[in-house]
This record gives C-alpha cells, structure tokens and sequence, in this order.
C-alpha cells in the first residue's frame, strides 16, 4: 500500500522550473509519508508531476514507484496505490501479447496492460486502487479508483490545474489549495458525519474521484466515465446453488488477497465474519507449514462494566479464544486503556483529515499500531454486514417506513448540543434528505420488483454506497497510519454483484441473520460461532471515559479562542452532561450513543484548530 499525489496543467511547462516543481512534489508526498514509509521517488514531466510514498508488500526490490516506459517515442508514468489480486492471471496473458517485464510488481502489470489496451484494461483488474496514469501521446492524466472506493483518491481543480492525493492533506501541501468550509461543508460534519457525500470532500472545492470510475484530463478537456456500475438481475440459482457458488466466491477472494511477499494475519473478533476469513487463511497457511497470526481489540477492565444489550449481546473473548484454538493460529489480545483511545481521537483525525468515528476510529488505530509491530499486512471481515444484510436497520420495520438513512434516521440527536442559529442557517435535515434522494433514485431496480423488495434493495444499496464506505474509509486511514496494509476480501467485487441480487428469502433464511452466509460457511467453522449472534465492534462501558470526555469538553468551551465555541450551545452542552448517557439510542450506526457525541464535538473542534480552517458561509 502507498499513497499518491501529483499535478497536471496542459498549458505549463514544470520542467523549466524544475527545482520549484520537484519541491512541492516532495512536499506531498512528505505531507502522505505514513502511508509509504519504506520508500519514495517522483516524476517530473512537462505537463504533470507524480510523488509517491511506498509500503512495501509486494516486490521487495524492483516495485519502486513512480514506474516509467518508454517505447517508440510514447513516454507512461504511474503512481498506483493498492493491490491487483488477479496479477499473475493478467501478467500471463500478457506476456502471451508480447509484454516485457523487468519487475515481479503488480504496477508493471497495470502499465503495460494499459499501453497494449488503453484505459479499458481497468475492467480486468479484481482488486483495491487509486492510479495516476500519465500517456504522453494524447497528453493526458488519467485517474482511477476501485469499484467500491477501497483505496481513497482526492483532487482539486485551479483554473487549469489539476491537483490530486490519496488523503487530503496531500492537497493541502500544493501551493493555494486551503482548508475552507462552506455551509455545504458544516452539513457535511454535522447533518451526515462522520458519512460524507460520495464524490465529495467537505472542504470547498475538494472532490473525489468516484469508485468506478475513471477521470480523463487532457490538453482540451476534462471527462468523468464510469467503467464499473452495480446492476439488478433476476436471480436464477436454486439455494443449494447460491450456497454452492457464495462459498467459493468467498473462499477464492480469501485465497486471492493473502497476496503478498512478506507474512499476513488476520484480525478475529469471534463473529463469523472474521472467523471465515481467518479459517481460510489459517487453512491455506497449514499447507506451507506456516502458523497465521490473529489479533482481537477490547478495551481495559472492560469486563467489568460491560452491560448486554440489542446491539452487544455478548462479550468477544471467549469466541476468539475458541476460534483461535479450532484454527490453530497464534492469537494476540490487544487492549486499548480510556487514555490511549482519547489520545488518538485527534490522532484518528489526523489520519482521516476529517472528523470521523469518534471512539470507534480513535481505538482502531491505536490497535493497528500494535499490530504493525507484528505484521504488515493483514486480512479483515470487514462488510460482510452491509452485503449480507447484517444490521438491524435490514430487519426492522422503521428503517421500511422511514424516508432517510436507516442508521441516522433522526436529525434530533445531531443538533442537541448546536446553537439554534447554526441550526437554522444550515438547514441540515433539507441537505441528508437531498444526499439520501440522490441515492434512492440512482439506485438499480428491476420492473418486477415488489413495493417490498424495491425498498430493499434500496436499504442494500444505501448501505454500500455510504455506510460501508465510511467503514472501508476507517479501515484504510487507521491503517495506514500506520504502515499497516489492511484488506477485505468480503468485499470483493464479484460477491457485491452476486449477493445484491439474491433474493432476501434466500439471503436471510427463515429470518436468520445472515444466513446465506452462515450455510457458505458450514464446513469452515465450528457450530458455536457459526450461528454466534451478531455483537458489533467492541465499545468501552467504562464510566470514566465518559468523564474524561466531558471534563475536556468543558475545557474547550471555557476557551475563549476554541473554534467551535460560535458552533455549540454552552447551556445545551452543559444540560446534555449533567444528564446520564443513554447507551442505547445510537445517533449514527449502532455504537455511536451520547459519550460518542463529545468525542465527536471534540474532534470537530482539534480539526476546525489545527488544520486551520477557514469557515465562509
């Protein structure tokens, strides 16, 4: 994994000012350097700049980035962030075409595949990307992203210019790109937070490159294609059939991401999510003689506050502790103290450039900073609940009737602590119900679809075009900020186009959470886990924390320069912390409760500080 930046103006020549140029090249990829600590390189041509920082998973010797070819007076250059699964398929194919390779990286593989075939080789890639692809015969910059937007990919336009990076303070080290926030921006963090609107990256003027897609900059024009789009189709298989095909689906994603040169683990909860993929690693390592390393998160002394509910009806321990025993691995148990997950709330910040998941981000990352002293690359079930249907906003009548995201169905809790006229100029709930519309009627339907099976598929595509980016978004940065490659098999491409289309009779039977899933998984994983009610990422019930949280808030709105002082309400916030937390009423997803709100008004105002924002509304 990596990070990538660059810039392109078709009316500039960078090589006359070549030092200048270089600098803030290397002024990006410094601004990026924890998503590539191992290695780093630029490329400097007229029209473009390419930077890039390098993790090194693949290709220990010869993968260094940005790669140049050169043949018959046509002159490529790429900066690729990812992983190509399906590498040594396509590498034989086109080796058979005559390709000539000097590296064993998957890059290579992408540039060669796109000087034989053009921008349409993308479509053969089974993998997770961001590419900066420069053809100098045409003149034109091409930028790509996965199909489901993995890996990240930021840009901004100046007049002619194009900027791009894989984070966003990428963009920030390129000379007049500023962090300004508009009232757009504001509806952003506070009616969709810590989702964003696809597309967008809340600060005025800052984009994304959509997943699937393909941007074209060129000497005369600008072109957004999509190369990749989920599409409904009428499901033909039999359940033994769906069951049959689901399984190896699985299992070959599995297979095809433990890709790498140097060892992989995975990271095990207990659920059956990621006891599947970490049976199948475990399995596959067996057969080398290798024993896999698996890491599970809770936090300190939880034990003793932890309280059953809905949304957490057991505690993970004693599942990982049997899976880990069933499939043979070398099992590690991480703790995270209330002092370490307040520490990297700003932490997690920093890495995602945004506000972001409170607590739930804050201690990911401080977990994958444990890992890394372990392995570099691991493997996680990470979104196998917005595929297969496993939350409850799948099951429950209300998120059916209620016209908005079915996990933030209520603006109410979002402005409980917001000064009344933050509320009344933002006009918060008119901007989540335009990005909700926006979803339901891109989302694809078949003419035979029922009232019921519309709404459905509706709630499937919601899920995957927000929820499940916001997670994958958490996944890379925490990760990657700390030199840890973290991938999803679950959410390979193929099985998102197999499932969406099975229907919820057979995704789901005889109302079993997940059941499509749990029969695929039958033969890999003892009965206890396999039918394991669903108990989402672990949450700390420690009262102190809470406390901490509150105490600092506090701090913050006595501080007569502390930015989000004009945002909140004093007596609000003040009413809101003399009164007892409900656990139990989430206002974004199923964790995110009241603690949860002052951990994510403290880092709306570290982030509004220190990446000195400019509000203009």
């Amino acid at each position: 994994m990596c990070g990538i930046a660059g810039f392109f103006n078709p009316d500039r020549d960078y090589t006359r000012e070549k030092a200048k140029w270089q600098n803030i090249l290397e002024n990006m990829n410094r601004a990026q350097k924890r998503r590539g600590p191992d290695d780093e390189g630029t490329y400097l041509g007229p029209l473009c700049g390419l930077a890039h920082v390098r993790l090194e998973i693949i290709d220990l010797i010869t993968g260094q980035q940005p790669m140049v070819r050169k043949e018959s007076g046509r002159e490529c250059a790429i900066v690729f962030n990812g992983e190509i699964y399906n590498m040594a398929e396509l590498k034989a194919e086109l080796f058979l075409e005559g390709a000539v390779f000097h590296t064993t990286s998957d890059t290579e593989v992408i540039l060669l595949g796109y000087m034989l075939h053009g921008k349409d080789y993308i479509k053969k890639l089974n993998g997770i990307f961001a590419i900066a692809l420069w053809d100098s015969i045409p003149g034109q910059l091409h930028l790509f992203r996965d199909r489901l937007g993995v890996k990240p990919l930021f840009y901004t336009l100046s007049g002619n210019t194009l900027v791009f990076a894989s984070e966003i303070k990428g963009l920030f080290a390129y000379p007049g790109v500023e962090p300004v926030l508009d009232r757009g921006g504001l509806c952003e963090i506070f009616a969709l937070g810590p989702a964003k609107s696809y597309g967008k990256g809340v600060f005025r003027d800052i984009l994304e490159v959509l997943p699937g897609h393909c941007l074209t900059f060129g000497r005369t024009s600008c072109t957004s294609e999509a190369y990749w789009a989920l599409k409904s189709r009428p499901h033909e298989d039999s359940m033994e059939k769906t069951i049959e095909k689901t399984a190896w689906l699985v299992e070959d994603a599995v297979k095809k991401q433990m890709l790498s040169d140097i060892p992989i683990s995975t990271f095990l909860s207990g659920g059956v999510d990621s006891s599947l993929v970490t049976a199948i690693c475990a399995k596959e390592l067996k057969k080398q003689g290798k024993i896999l390393n698996t890491f599970s998160f809770d936090f300190q002394d939880n034990s003793k506050y932890f309280r059953s509910n809905a949304f957490q009806p057991s505690q993970d321990r004693p599942y990982v502790e049997q899976m880990a025993a069933f499939a043979g691995t070398s099992h590690h148990f991480l703790e995270c103290t209330n002092q370490d997950q307040f520490d990297c709330l700003f932490k997690a910040v920093d890495a995602r450039d945004l506000p972001c998941m409170a607590y739930v981000e804050s201690s990911m990352l401080y977990f994958c900073s444990k890992v890394t002293g372990y392995n570099r690359v691991t493997l996680t079930g990470e979104c196998a609940d917005e595929i297969f249907g496993g939350y409850p906003w799948f099951h429950n009548a209300r998120a059916f009737q209620t016209d908005a995201f079915p996990w933030s169905m209520s603006m109410e809790p979002r402005q409980t602590l917001l000064d009344d006229t933050v509320i009344s100029s933002l006009h918060m709930e008119e901007y989540a119900h335009a990005a909700y519309e926006k979803t339901i009627h891109e989302t694809p339907l078949l003419p035979e679809d029922t009232p019921e099976e519309k709404r459905r598929r509706e709630i499937a595509y919601l899920n995957l075009r927000w929820f499940m980016v916001t997670l994958l978004d958490r996944m890379d940065r925490t990760s990657m900020y700390n030199g840890l490659e973290a991938r999803v098999p679950l959410a390979d491409h193929r099985i998102v186009e197999y499932v969406f289309n099975v229907p919820w009779h057979m995704k789901c039977p005889d109302g079993i959470v997940k059941g499509l899933l749990r029969h695929a998984s039958e033969d890999l994983l003892p009965k206890e886990i396999l039918w394991r009610r669903k108990s989402p990422y672990p949450k700390t019930y420690d009262p102190a924390y809470e406390r901490m949280l509150g105490n600092r808030l506090k701090e913050v709105l006595a501080d007569p320069t502390a930015p989000i002082r004009t945002l909140l309400d004093s007596k609000k916030v003040r009413a809101f912390l003399d009164s007892p937390s409900d656990y139990g009423k989430p206002w974004y997803g199923q964790l995110m409760a009241g603690p949860q709100m002052l951990a994510y008004m403290l880092q709306v105002n570290y982030w509004l500080e220190t990446y000195r924002i400019r509000i203009s509304c």
